[in-house]
């Protein structure tokens, strides 16, 4: 008796908003026979583009979400191949046409130990297994900006850094402590960039939950209090703003002078550089620029001073790509020329662009401009983060005063 049959590996069909999943799609085993079809489950899982349709294997040198090989897998399959084969050739020496049931049960009775293994050693993952999947998926559905992506391949960093072989399960609250203190203690960061990781951390672990990657959820209660401690505000005096408005830059450094442009119209202004880097012409009116923030989205109207005007002017003629007003490029690129300016310009500060912002909030409370038309100008949302800059105001005149008066008993002591 000869049973003709169909042995078919394929991905399974699924949709997702009536989009085709792609990514992470189960293989089966499709065995058919006297017009009767069987669907068996392979356990392994693998990306479309990584699928030779035609061979019905898995392309050389790829690998699965959870680092299983092509080879691995692969070798699998045949064997499934072959064992559903040699079920077909012991009914062919019976001389019975099995029903499906019997194939199933002849097949499953093979796995039956397998499965036992399997379901007492669950499925795990590491976070750095999907993280790539993480910022592939998050990026494309929420329209991520360069900012946005550089924030989390941060992230990223800092955990392969804090642990290679860090577990999801792993991830109680001593582990999310520990990660806390290796974030201020090795990585050097501030509590507010310490906790703006453990926000975009738990952005990754939610996501993770809801994929079925992570079944730890003590990050949701995690809360760590961090003991303030005031930062330092670093920004540059009206000096240091002409020395580096008036500084000649070297033909061979040329490239330095549209950056400088730009820090310069962030001091003049106040923009925050994700405001400064969407600034469309259509934004510039007559004698003051109107945009919508992309921090906080409120409606801002900035007037124009002489500075800021004339740096806009420069370009007005120079056309760039999605009709913006300044030459901008990414921020990590920008403050590393700005550290190159800092140095050929003599200026002994660690110049990034926000330095920009609190530049022009001290410059404007220092020339009398109330400090609430500074807050709406900053667009703080609270008035108490403009307070901080009244205050650094405050702290330089008295110590310029005890300076004074220091200078003035050295004086009387010497005559």
């Amino acid at each position: 008796m000869n049973i003709k049959r169909n042995i078919i590996f394929s991905l399974e069909s699924r949709k997702k908003n009536g989009v085709p999943i792609v990514e992470n799609v189960p293989i089966r085993m499709r065995v058919i026979f006297a017009s009767q079809r069987i669907e068996f489950t392979t356990g392994y899982r693998i990306d479309a583009a990584k699928w030779d349709a035609d061979k019905q294997r898995v392309k050389p040198g790829c690998t699965n979400k959870l680092k299983q090989s092509a080879s691995e897998i692969n070798t699998d399959l045949l064997r499934y191949y072959t064992e559903i084969q040699n079920i077909f050739k012991e009914f062919e020496v019976q001389g019975t046409m099995p029903t499906t049931a019997q194939v199933k049960e002849a097949f499953n009775n093979l796995h039956s130990e397998k499965r036992e293994e399997e379901q007492q050693k669950p499925l795990t993952f590491a976070p750095m297994e999907v993280f790539g999947e993480f910022i592939k998926e998050c990026g494309t559905q929420n329209g991520w900006s360069d900012a946005t992506y550089e924030k989390f391949a941060a992230v990223r960093k800092h955990l392969e850094k804090f642990d290679k072989e860090l577990t999801f399960e792993a991830l109680d609250e001593p582990k999310l402590t520990s990660y806390v203190n290796f974030l201020k203690d090795v990585e050097g960061l501030r509590n507010t960039s310490t906790m703006k990781q453990i926000a975009y951390l738990k952005w990754f672990l939610r996501w993770c939950t809801k994929k079925g990657y992570c079944m730890n959820n003590a990050y949701e209660s995690f809360n760590p209090k961090l003991k303030s401690v005031q930062k330092k505000v670093i920004f540059l005096t009206w000096e240091e703003l002409n020395k580096l408005k008036d500084y000649k830059i070297p033909l061979t450094k040329q490239y330095l002078e549209r950056v400088r442009d730009v820090f310069l119209f962030c001091c003049f202004s106040g923009l925050r550089y994700s405001d400064v880097y969407n600034l469309k012409r259509s934004d510039i009116r007559d004698g003051y620029i109107e945009i919508t923030t992309v921090k906080t989205a409120d409606r801002l109207v900035i007037e124009l001073n002489n500075h800021s005007r004339a740096i806009l002017d420069k370009y007005k003629d120079v056309e760039f790509e999605g009709h913006k007003a300044l030459p901008v490029i990414s921020n990590q690129k920008m403050n590393d020329y700005l550290k190159e300016i800092a140095t050929v310009c003599g200026i002994n500060k660690k110049i990034t662009y926000h330095v920009a912002r609190h530049s022009f909030a001290t410059l404007s409370i220092s020339y009398g401009v109330p400090i609430e038309s500074v807050s709406k100008m900053l667009g703080h949302t609270n008035i108490r983060t403009t307070q901080i800059y009244a205050k650094i105001i405050d702290t330089k005149l008295s110590a310029d005063m005890d300076m004074f008066a220091q200078r003035l008993n050295e004086r009387k002591t010497s005559v």
